[in-house]
């Protein structure tokens, strides 16, 4: 039983891998943003679509089929930026946790071999 908890342990609290999960956050924003831009410009095509702002910070985006595979790329990049970013901090944070659990483990058991000397 503790071998299987210890197991189950050790995968939640492995590192994740920044590039995969980067990747995998900019597959789904690139193709999110191109479906939604390609969406919105097959239900209103000649009306004013609030998804033009994206042009102010994508360069080269506009609310048309071109723009949706300007706009996807965008999101490709932007998101693995945003995933491999998450990734970091996740395995800093649990990093740093795991870090002071183990400085105070072992401050205690020195003090417990110093009390007993």
């Amino acid at each position: 039983m503790t071998d299987e908890l210890d197991r189950r342990l050790e995968l939640a609290f492995s590192p994740v891998d920044k590039r995969a999960f980067g990747v995998a956050t900019g597959v789904v924003s690139g193709l999110l943003i191109f479906a939604v831009t390609a969406v919105a410009r097959g239900i209103d095509p000649g009306g004013e679509v609030p998804l033009d702002l994206l042009a102010q910070y994508f360069a080269g985006y506009s609310v048309s089929i071109p723009g949706a595979f300007v706009g996807g790329a965008w999101g490709v990049f932007v998101g693995f930026i945003a995933g491999w970013f998450m990734a970091f901090v996740r395995n800093l944070s649990l990093a740093t946790w795991q870090f002071v659990i183990l400085a105070r483990a072992e401050l205690k058991a020195s003090r417990d071999f110093l009390d007993h000397i």
